[in-house]
């Protein structure tokens, strides 16, 4: 068996759901790609499509979903709690069975070429593909959203694209990369007060000297305060950890979990049943495993 990609790419669309079945559809479309799954989500205005396959079916499933969503999306009438800075937003490569962080490396690089030439979208490569080293850090290209990057391009300020034109049209900038496998999970809180998530989110994140490997922004979704995480190295701060920090947290602030969830797929060896159960994950199936739906490939 050849080498396995998976993509997941972030499509800023959460509350069209024509739209996102298009985009979904021009992925699946696509031969020899397969959809794994995908969701989306209104107060995010955010949907996730994970897919996998040989290195050149995923760079063209890819390029399928972004060209598709350059054109439908408006990021001028786009409104969200997730930072974003273009239409198809962030498009990550990770290795699977057979395939390196190499190989993901040359498609990202492969694919930001080609989307800058033919799309003429500003692309910015980050994680182990970027060729700029501000760049390498997601969040310090999307901070401030599809407005400051506006600015930014205008000013010749960083971050700038690595491809493509330097200004941005209606479907903004998009960021393309090469990373290691990573867990997108969100914590509600027993309140409405988004204040106490954004101080228990500084809290955990590595960046402020919390957990390691753990990103996290404090946000307001379905009228609950939401911690969301990702976790880059679960194996380091597992799911568990994190939730069991951001419940200690949230105790000394007067408050508690009330649900959690997996956004996208997660390693078998991530989280089981019982510990599901117990952190009260709402949307925990045999369908969220990676390894299940892999399975679907031959």
């Amino acid at each position: 068996m050849g080498a396995l990609i998976e993509c997941v790419a972030n499509f800023s669309e959460g509350r069209r759901g024509a739209i996102i079945e298009q985009i979904v559809a021009a992925i699946a479309g696509t031969p020899e790609a397969t959809v794994l799954g995908y969701e989306s989500d209104v107060d995010h205005n955010r949907a996730v499509v994970t897919f996998a396959g040989a290195p050149e079916p995923v760079a063209e499933a890819a390029f399928a979903g972004i060209s598709l969503a350059a054109e439908l999306i408006d990021l001028d009438q786009h409104r969200g709690q997730h930072p974003r800075i273009g239409a198809a937003d962030v498009v990550p490569f990770v290795p699977l069975r057979g395939a390196n962080m190499d190989d993901c490396i040359q498609l990202a690089r492969g694919l930001g070429a080609r989307i800058g030439a033919e799309l003429r979208l500003p692309v910015f490569l980050y994680e182990y593909a970027a060729l700029r080293e501000k760049n390498r850090n997601l969040a310090d290209i999307r901070r401030g959203g599809y407005e400051s990057l506006r600015r930014s391009l205008m000013a010749g300020e960083p971050p700038q694209p690595d491809f493509g034109p330097r200004r941005l049209g209606k479907a903004g900038g998009c960021v393309i990369g090469a990373r290691d496998l990573l867990i997108a999970f969100n914590v509600f809180l027993e309140t409405d007060d988004v204040a106490i998530a954004k101080g228990i989110a500084r809290s955990i994140r590595a960046s402020s000297g919390g957990l390691p490997h753990v990103k996290a922004l404090g946000l307001l979704v379905r009228s609950q305060a939401q911690v969301s995480m990702n976790l880059s190295n679960y194996k380091v701060t597992s799911i568990a950890r994190a939730v069991m920090a951001i419940e200690q947290h949230a105790r000394r602030l007067g408050a508690g979990i009330a649900s959690s969830q997996i956004i996208g797929l997660i390693p078998q060896d991530a989280l089981t049943a019982a510990e599901a159960e117990r952190l009260r994950v709402e949307n925990y199936s045999p369908t969220r495993i990676l390894e299940v739906q892999l399975a679907k490939i031959k």
